[in-house]
């Protein structure tokens, strides 16, 4: 009886051996669970450049800068040429003459990093022209008040992130300039005295999770910068 006891504890005791041996063997063989996905979510593509890595959000805010531009120009001389009031008058000239300076900046910056930029406002910018072009009177002011500054809020919001976050130095650069700029926009368009501060507080706390990414995900025709 004393052997057979024996003989158990000296079997148990080199199973243990070969286990406590196999098991840092197989947790390190690399194809030990096929199709396992890694632990740590994968960042997205980045592409390395001499100003530092270009992620997709940094490559998103380069052509949002250009769409801005693209729409918020066209509407800025609209309201210098209809000058309803001189506070819109106003609003109309620092919109022009801001997104023009930014144009010549993301133009630089899009030909240094090989970015291709859009050439014509989204479907949904062209709404807003067109919706502006309708207007009259009153229901003009207070359209390009309210539209604009509810376009800039939330463009301010996600440009900051990237600014946050990003490690191109160009891009760091670019959004430093354009929410300096969408700033500036910002507070010349509550002047006109036509924003509706109850709703933007309103579209602020409804969709806050919607304010980073409030990136467009595709552009229509591009061409080279």
């Amino acid at each position: 009886m004393r052997r057979s006891i024996a003989t158990m504890f000296m079997v148990l005791a080199i199973v243990g051996t070969i286990g406590s041996l196999a098991y840092p063997v197989f947790y390190s063989y690399p194809h030990r669970f096929d199709g396992a996905k890694p632990a740590v979510a994968d960042p997205g593509p980045a592409v390395n450049t001499p100003w530092g890595p270009l992620t997709v959000a940094d490559r998103d805010l380069v052509v949002q800068v250009q769409l801005e531009g693209l729409w918020e120009i066209p509407a800025g001389r609209q309201a210098i040429e209809r000058a309803p009031t001189k506070a819109i008058e106003e609003a109309g000239d620092r919109l022009v003459a801001g997104h023009t300076d930014l144009d010549k900046r993301v133009r630089t910056v899009a030909t240094a990093l090989a970015l291709v930029l859009p050439t014509q406002p989204t479907a949904e910018q062209q709404g807003w022209l067109a919706q502006l072009s309708a207007a009259q009177g009153d229901d003009y002011r207070r359209t390009f008040a309210n539209l604009l500054r509810d376009e800039h809020g939330r463009i301010f919001q996600a440009i900051a992130q990237v600014r946050s976050s990003t490690r191109n130095t160009l891009v760091r650069e670019l959004a430093t300039a354009t929410n300096r700029t969408e700033l500036d926009h910002i507070s010349v368009l509550e002047k006109t005295g036509y924003v509706d501060f109850d709703a933007v507080a309103h579209e602020t706390t409804a969709s806050p999770a919607a304010v980073p990414t409030g990136f467009p995900t595709g552009f229509p025709a591009t061409s080279s910068p």
